[in-house]
This record gives C-alpha cells, sequence and structure tokens, in this order.
C-alpha cells in the first residue's frame, strides 16, 4: 500500500485546499493529512486564522479525501511523521517549490500544481470572504509580498499589472497567479484590493485610479512624495469608503508596537530625545541612485526612522534641519534634526555612507535601546541608572515582515470602522510632509 502525507493550515477551506487533497489522494492508497495546531501556526508566523484546530480538522474531515488525520504541533515533525508511518510521498503545493527537497532522504517529494485564482467558495458555509488582491509592479519588493501573503490567511492574491507585459507574464507564471495583464482596466475587474509596488514617481497616479475604481490600496513606502497629494489621497479615499494604507512594514511589528506602548506609558519617563539611522550602501545604476527617478537616501529610507519619531513625539514638530552629502544630484548621506517644543530627534540615513543602525529613546527616567537593524525590531531593552532594572523583551520578527502589514490591511477591510491604526492617516502624512520639505531645498546644508 502506498501511502501519501501532505500538511496544511486549511482555514477557510476552499476549492484549492480540496484540489490539492485529490491530487495528493491519487499518488497512493492511503492519505495522511497533517493538520497544523493554533500554537505552530504562531510560532511558524501564520497570522489571522479564523477557525480552531479542532474546525479546520472537521472540515478536512468533511471532503471524504483523508485516510487518516494528524496533527503538526512543531518543527521537524515531518520528517518524525514520514518515518512513523511508512510515507511513500509527501505531497504540497508548487507554490512551495523547492523548500522541502531535503524530505527526498525520506521519501518522494511532489509538488502539486496551485490552483490557480482560488474560488472564495467555502465548503460549509461562508463565514469570511476571501479577499482578491492585485500586484502592480513586478520588481523586488512586489516578489517579496507574494511569499509573505502565503502566512496571512483571508486573502488570494490573484494577478499582476505592468505596463510591460512581458514582466508581467514572468511574474505571474513565478508565482502561479491566476491572469496578467497590461490593462488597467481588466485589472481591476478582477481584484478587490491593490498592493501597489511600482517606483515611486508612479505611486500617486496609480493610488487615484485605484481608489475611484473603489479597491482598496496598499501601497509602498513613500507612498507619495508630495503632501497636499497624500492629504488628498486619503481624503480621496475616505470619500469613496475604501482603505488606503502606507506600507511601512515596521509599523506593524508586534515588537515594535510593543515598543512604543511601553514607551508611551511612561516606562522611561518624559521622552526627551530620539536617535534613529538606518543606512545601506549601494552601487551601480539602479534606480535608487537616480535623481529623476526620486533616488536618494531621503525618498528611499527615511520612511524608517521618522516612524518611531512621528509615533511618540507626534505629527507636530516645530522645524526640521538637514545636513547631506550629494553625488550627482542624489543625497548618498544625510543627517537631520527634527524640532519639537520640548524634545528633539536626529535621523540618519545613508546610500553612500554606513553607520550602525541602532535605535535609541530617550527619558527622564532611563533610555530604550533598539539593536541594528532595529527596524526588523524583534528585541529591545529598557535600560536604567541602576542596571539591575533593565527589562529585555523579545517578539519574533519572521520573514521578511510583510506578512503583519498584509494583515492589518485585511483587518482593516473586513473591519473599517475601527477606529485604531498602528500607523494613521496623520502619522503618514507628517512622514511624507519631511520628505516633501526636503525635496523641495528647505533648510539643507550641503556638507
Amino acid at each position: 500500500m502506498k501511502k501519501v502525507i501532505t500538511y496544511g493550515t486549511f482555514d477557510l477551506l476552499h476549492h484549492g485546499h480540496i484540489n490539492l487533497l485529490s491530487r495528493a489522494k491519487e499518488l497512493g492508497d492511503y492519505l495522511i493529512v497533517g493538520v497544523t495546531a493554533e500554537n505552530y501556526d504562531k510560532c511558524r508566523g501564520k497570522l489571522n486564522v479564523f477557525k480552531s484546530t479542532l474546525e479546520r480538522i472537521e472540515d478536512v474531515r468533511n471532503t471524504g479525501l483523508a485516510d487518516e488525520i494528524i496533527i503538526e504541533e512543531y518543527e521537524g515533525q515531518k520528517i518524525d511523521d514520514i518515518q512513523k508511518y511508512g510515507v511513500d510521498y509527501f505531497a504540497i503545493g508548487s507554490d512551495w517549490k523547492g523548500k522541502f527537497d531535503y524530505l527526498n532522504e525520506y521519501c518522494e517529494v511532489v509538488y502539486l500544481e496551485r490552483t490557480k485564482g482560488v474560488s472564495s467558495t467555502m465548503l460549509r458555509g461562508k463565514t469570511q470572504k476571501i479577499v482578491s488582491i492585485g500586484v502592480i509592479g513586478s520588481g523586488r519588493i512586489a516578489n517579496r509580498f507574494i511569499p509573505e501573503s502565503k502566512y496571512v490567511s483571508g486573502i488570494n492574491v490573484n494577478g499582476n499589472y505592468n505596463p510591460n507585459i512581458i514582466s508581467a507574464k514572468a511574474f505571474s507564471e513565478k508565482h502561479e497567479l491566476s491572469f496578467f495583464t497590461d490593462n488597467l482596466e481588466e485589472f481591476y475587474s478582477k481584484v478587490d484590493a491593490v498592493y501597489i509596488a511600482s517606483p515611486h514617481l508612479t505611486h500617486a497616479d496609480y493610488i487615484k485610479k485605484s481608489l475611484l475604481q473603489g479597491k482598496h490600496v496598499l501601497c509602498e513606502k513613500p507612498m507619495v512624495l508630495n503632501e497636499n497629494e497624500a492629504k488628498e489621497l486619503y481624503d480621496l479615499a475616505k470619500s469613496n469608503k475604501v482603505i488606503l494604507m502606507e506600507a511601512i512594514k515596521t509599523a506593524y511589528a508586534p515588537a515594535f508596537h510593543q515598543l512604543v506602548a511601553y514607551v508611551k506609558s511612561g516606562a522611561i519617563g518624559t521622552i526627551k530625545d530620539i536617535e534613529a539611522s538606518f543606512t545601506k550602501l549601494t552601487y551601480g545604476s539602479i534606480r535608487e541612485l537616480m535623481a529623476d527617478n526620486a533616488g536618494g537616501s531621503i525618498t528611499e529610507l527615511s520612511t524608517y526612522p521618522l516612524l518611531p519619531i512621528i509615533k511618540i513625539f507626534g505629527v507636530n514638530y516645530k522645524d526640521i534641519n538637514f545636513y547631506s552629502y550629494f553625488e550627482n544630484g542624489v543625497d548618498m548621506f544625510t543627517r537631520a534634526i527634527v524640532q519639537y517644543d520640548n524634545s528633539v530627534a536626529t535621523f540618519k540615513v545613508g546610500l553612500g555612507v554606513k553607520t550602525e543602525g541602532e535605535l535609541i529613546i530617550s527619558g527622564t527616567k532611563g533610555y530604550a535601546y533598539v539593536p541594528a537593524p532595529w527596524w526588523k525590531t524583534e528585541y529591545f531593552e529598557l535600560r536604567f541608572e541602576d542596571m539591575n532594572k533593565t527589562r529585555k523583551y523579545f517578539s519574533k520578527f519572521e520573514g521578511d515582515g510583510l506578512r503583519y502589514e498584509i494583515n492589518e490591511f485585511l483587518s482593516l477591510i473586513n473591519n473599517p470602522e475601527r477606529n485604531f491604526r498602528k500607523l494613521n492617516s496623520e502619522e503618514s502624512i507628517a512622514i511624507i510632509s519631511i520628505i516633501d520639505k526636503f525635496i523641495n531645498g528647505y533648510n539643507i546644508v550641503k556638507i
């Protein structure tokens, strides 16, 4: 008897899941289905799982395809299960191709073609609509978005738009999407929401067109480069009753959210100073170093260090001064001082100068320290004069971190009246206003 095993969360069971189970069963005589436990889902970064483990097991049982159902509870269990049950084939969706090749030592690994354009029809009931998302752009960030989206239950990345149809086709084939197009009208007709990961200068036009089509929008940072434009787009989203959200991934990371909460609670006293840095060395003829493509350290990187400054000190800064090193019209390094009524903040960004990428928040009772790379916040300390009082906090930053912003985006779509947002429009506009000032030459000293 040939035994086959497959694993999954199987949340909001749909035709894609059923097709995969059916194909897996055809490989042998006996199908074992591993359903992930809730705690294991959390520890591996799977977010927003709607149904309990028992409910998901029942859904799988109701398909009539599983001969045996087990629970996956820990990393490495697949090897144990394959050996324990004498498995001949390990089957998994083709979107995980290559990830489980290590199991070939124990059985034959088969990657089954994924069902493109997953149906939102549930096996039993319609407890939650699956949101169909289309991606505008086919570059580096867009390529990270697809695998990260798999960790958020309740969405399906459906297709890709790019005015370069060759790029759109290659991207869609790579990620096994249901469609690709260079026609925006066709694109909008097939999706509920849009993720924009195109070059900076194209953001505003794509956002406006998407909002006018009634589509929810998640746009890569910086969302736009003009303060008034940002205000108009947020107003347009509100009037069209759709979500517009800027994708600054750090804002949605669990540890960063916890850090801001502790600091605002007064744990280290009244905050008087914030220092934040983000630098990376870049070379060659790339968009980030092209003045006519809005390249430069401020436009590329400043949203990150500005995030804790605006989140903690607020949107009403008094003034800002920039100190910049330029090459070919592009700032390769900028240090800025942001002034508030009773506090001050400093940030450094660089594409051609390297420095320590840490975050320090200084208060009247102590300070918060986040080591590099702080923008992937998963560990921080609250330090005091009495070192015995130092407190350490850890919360895992999974993968590329995009899953946290995707989860927040989905949550806002499903709960549009929610009055709490991890990054609100006023904070987003304040960050954009500082980028806008720099672009227009405000208080810049060349160094």
